[in-house]
């Protein structure tokens, strides 16, 4: 219903912030016409003359914002069209699909049924009526049965995707017409979808008649249709120098109801298309097919080369962050953009997107930077190497984590019954390996101290029978459907710590490496096992405690732990605070600078986030450990789109540049390292005031502000602060005999352990700590 009051106040806000965008570059200055591309269209073409190189550049690919940034909020609403002007590329074009009103007025709803974009089946209940769309009986609610009057009195905007968050639905979005779409967002550039011209012609009302009646007022850049008739009544009538056609493919099977022909028909006849249309729109796997079974990427098809010899651009659509997308991608939606427009082959020539920002990043910050060297300094650190592609601190994952630019890799040293330091992810076996298929099963027990509930344990068990368990993947968001690399090689194997430290000598592009220990008490008091001399003596083996040795780091929530190493090792000691926490004290902080240089802190200790996932405000936590020049790491970063709050816009790259330039943390955690790595360098970094839009952090919060807070739940209380009390813990318990340490692979049996004397400098990392203003603000209104 109506509300005028939440309608003022949403509207005052988004001036404010609208007013605020306007003043800031929307384009990088050194943005996408700096590079090379195979899109078709070369309008602008020219010849920059370089170090005595001659460089041609053509045009970038368009991003298609479709309805809007529908990828957050209701589809063609006037916020999700605002939102896309100020966060997008400077050319971004905004898209609406039309449906004509029973006066014959053309409006911007995404749905020829009403109810899946609308809150219309509320409003006028029982009033579904039956019709035949292309074909198909269809019954819902339909344009054709009410005027324009009717439905903008009485009918709201909602979000149509119910994957998708309904937090905004109570806010006010009014049916816009494409006349409101121009005034309201101002969009360099709009595009037409006329879905169901044959629809509308059989009641009697003419898309061709509204279309032609726009061009008097509006500057229409594109017009679709997936009915070939259509565009071949209207080309007569439109000039080509403004107004491009563009003939969308549906589904192969499908059928267009202007020729009764199949569209897998169509496309093999392209030469034909080109006498009616410019350009063509398909579904992205016309051009990469997704095996429907293993969801893996088949080779990628001919249909972008094929069209631009006759002459048509190409279109792909479906580029959504939030649903599953091919295993090869990694849940990384600027992967998957970079595969479509810099594979060294081909480029499309447009994205039509629901998250434009992230279409808008991959072409002008991502797209064709290679080896580009690293803009900001903050480190990558592996979460049990790159577990998002293989099974976690296996030799695949490790050895993937150092290709993808990882700085330091970690290994989470567990003790075997026979001593020997190795790296899982867990003391518990059943979390990380097939150990419950196997006859070790029955070791199965329960101790409360570790975890609550059973398992089976790495110290029960001798390295050798260790070894001949098959390691598994961790799918951390299965209950979503989202899974890891199922297609893994199973040939995968575990390590001792010696072969982790092994395996990283040669690579120069790693910095260091971090050792993870847990668990030392119990393992001390009740096993007689000592990780903390079995990890000493490791790394000295190693000839880790030498000059010119990759740095060390040894990380652990036990300050205990930490204090013991600070006392026999001159090695990078990181706590890591396992608690949630919102604040911390001094004498706190006091306490961990005793035995730390770094802190490894929870994301959402960083920017706490309600019970509808939006992010509700930052802590001072970072500024407070960073003044006491304690580095600080957070984790866990994470690609899949379920880990984000809705305001990173289901993009890790946006969470990780919120946290790395919006909180200046030193360090990000993540089982993708290649998505934090290539993030460090996309060239839209460092440009001070010409930082464009779609690389500046999101205002964190605010997205909060828009939404109706009578659909809230109640505020969440605050975090507790962490205290001296949280952080001391009892000496470490004596033990009675040493666990002896796997020798170091290719080294002699060696001096007995000495605390090593770790020669390299203490890692520098860099800090960013500018005020950036924020993207979502723009919509504050």
């Amino acid at each position: 219903m109506w509300k005028p009051h939440a309608f003022v106040r949403s509207l005052s806000l988004l001036h404010f912030l609208f007013h605020l965008h306007s003043v800031l570059p929307l384009v990088s200055a050194k943005g996408s016409n700096t590079t090379t591309w195979n899109t078709l269209s070369v309008p602008l073409l020219f010849i920059v003359e370089f170090e005595k190189s001659v460089f041609e550049y053509g045009n970038p690919p368009l991003v298609i914002a479709r309805g809007g940034f529908s990828g957050l909020f209701p589809d063609s609403s006037s916020n999700a069209y605002k939102f896309a002007v100020q966060a997008s590329f400077k050319n971004v074009i905004l898209w609406c699909d039309v449906q004509l009103t029973k006066d014959a007025q053309g409006i911007c709803i995404p749905n020829i049924k009403l109810e899946n974009a609308t809150d219309i089946d509320k409003i006028f209940e029982n009033n579904r009526t039956n019709y035949i769309v292309n074909g198909v009986p269809t019954n819902g609610y339909f344009s054709v049965d009410y005027t324009l009057k009717k439905l903008r009195s009485n009918v709201m905007l909602i979000q149509g995707d119910f994957t998708r968050s309904s937090s905004f639905d109570n806010t006010v979005f009014e049916i816009l017409t494409v006349d409101d779409v121009v005034t309201t967002a101002a969009p360099p550039g709009l595009w037409l979808n006329i879905q169901h011209d044959s629809f509308y012609t059989q009641h009697n009302l003419s898309m061709k008649s509204f279309v032609l009646s726009v061009f008097k007022t509006v500057n229409v850049s594109y017009i679709s249709s997936p009915e070939a008739g259509f565009l071949r009544s209207i080309k007569a009538d439109i000039n080509p120098k403004i107004t491009k056609l563009v003939f969308r493919f549906m589904g192969k099977d499908d059928v267009d109801p202007s020729t009764k022909q199949t569209y897998g028909s169509l496309l093999k006849n392209l030469t034909s298309i080109k006498t009616f249309a410019s350009g063509i729109l398909v579904p992205k796997d016309y051009i990469w097919p997704v095996d429907p079974i293993s969801h893996y990427l088949h080779p990628h098809t001919s249909l972008v080369s094929d069209a631009h010899k006759v002459g048509l651009e190409v279109f792909a659509s479906t580029f959504l962050n939030d649903i599953p997308i091919s295993y090869d991608y990694s849940y990384d939606p600027v992967a998957e953009h970079l595969s479509f427009i810099d594979n060294g082959n081909f480029s499309v020539d447009g994205v039509l997107s629901d998250f434009p920002l992230t279409s808008s990043a991959a072409i002008d910050c991502f797209a064709h930077i290679d080896n580009a060297p690293k803009k900001v300094n903050t480190l990558v650190i592996s979460k049990y190497g790159a577990s998002g592609d293989y099974p976690p601190c296996t030799n695949l994952a490790y050895e993937k984590a150092i290709s993808d630019g990882a700085d330091v890799i970690d290994c989470p040293v567990q003790m075997s019954k026979d001593g020997i330091p190795f790296c899982l992810r867990s003391i518990d076996l059943r979390e990380s390996t097939t150990v419950d298929q196997t006859i070790f099963s029955k070791l199965s027990k329960s101790i409360p101290e570790i975890k609550s509930d059973e398992g089976i344990y790495t110290f029960d068990l001798e390295w050798n029978n260790i070894t001949s368990l098959t390691p598994t993947m961790l799918n951390l968001f299965n209950n979503f459907q989202l899974y890891r690399n199922p297609r893994y090689n199973r040939n995968v194997s575990l390590l001792t710590l010696s072969e982790f430290l092994n395996l990283t000598k040669g690579h120069t592009s790693l910095s260091g490496v971090v050792i993870i220990i847990e668990n030392a008490p119990y393992l001390a008091r009740n096993q007689n096992l000592s990780v903390i001399d079995a990890v000493i003596d490791t790394l000295s083996k190693g000839g880790y405690d030498k000059l010119g040795t990759p740095n060390v780091m040894i990380q652990s929530t036990d300050s205990s732990v930490l204090l013991k190493f600070k006392e026999k090792t001159k090695y990078e000691l990181v706590y890591t605070i396992d608690e949630v926490v919102s604040d911390v004290v001094d004498s706190a902080i006091s306490d961990i600078k005793s035995f730390a240089h770094a802190v490894l802190l929870k994301k959402v200790c960083v920017y706490p986030n309600n019970e509808e996932f939006l992010l509700t405000g930052s802590t001072k936590i970072v500024p407070k450990f960073k003044s006491s020049n304690l580095s600080v790491y957070v984790r866990t970063f994470h690609n899949e789109f379920v880990s984000q709050a809705y305001d990173f816009l289901s993009d890790a790259t946006v969470e990780i540049n919120t946290f790395v330039q919006g909180a200046g943390i030193d360090g990000v955690i993540t089982d993708f390292p290649q998505t934090a790595n290539r993030y460090r360098r996309n060239r839209c970094l460092n440009l001070g005031n010409s930082t464009p839009p779609y690389m500046k952090p999101i205002e964190v919060g605010g997205l909060l502000q828009l939404v109706d807070k009578s659909s809230l739940p109640p505020a969440m209380a605050p975090a507790p602060t962490l205290t001296e009390a949280d952080v001391t813990e009892p000496p470490l318990p004596p033990f009675s005999k040493i666990a002896p340490s796997s020798p170091f692979a290719g080294a002699g049996p060696g001096p007995e352990a000495q605390p090593p004397q770790n020669a390299q400098a203490k890692v520098d990392v860099c800090f960013f700590m500018s005020s950036l203003t924020v993207l979502v603000a723009s919509l504050l209104l």
